[in-house]
């Protein structure tokens, strides 16, 4: 076994835009590769066939799925971030519940000194964790 990479499948052609969204928010981030769909292919023309990008050296690979499936993510599967300080919890909280949902609002639950767990506008779930 080489190694185990987180794998997000999105729909109706979010996975670049959720890419560039995620490595613009979290610094020593990037998109690794992007692989696109070309005309006359099983995918729609241009949308994401495979990509991988990295989140502070973590790599996920994801796709666009060309099936509609009747499902998508679920907050029992989340990315979990430990932040260094309250500025960059409050910070990246607020930059992803933009169009998200609040799960568990930031807040001291007794655990950490200030947690926040949500759905991000592409329906990925993060915990962001400072720890105590």
């Amino acid at each position: 076994m080489k190694k185990i990479t987180p794998f997000l499948m999105f729909q109706d052609g979010k996975a670049e835009e959720a890419m560039t969204y995620y490595t613009s928010i979290i610094e020593d981030s990037e998109i690794t590769n992007i692989s696109r769909y070309e005309a006359n292919q099983t995918g729609d023309e241009g949308t994401v066939m495979h990509a991988t990008f990295s989140l502070k050296g973590q790599e996920f690979m994801c796709i666009d799925s060309n099936v509609k499936h009747e499902f998508s993510f679920t907050p029992s599967f989340s990315i979990y971030v430990t932040c260094d300080s309250e500025e960059e919890i409050d910070t990246l909280y607020k930059k992803l519940i933009t169009e998200g949902q609040a799960l568990m609002p930031l807040d001291d639950y007794g655990f950490s000194k200030k947690f926040g767990w949500l759905n991000d506008r592409f329906g990925v779930s993060w915990q962001l964790n400072l720890p105590k």
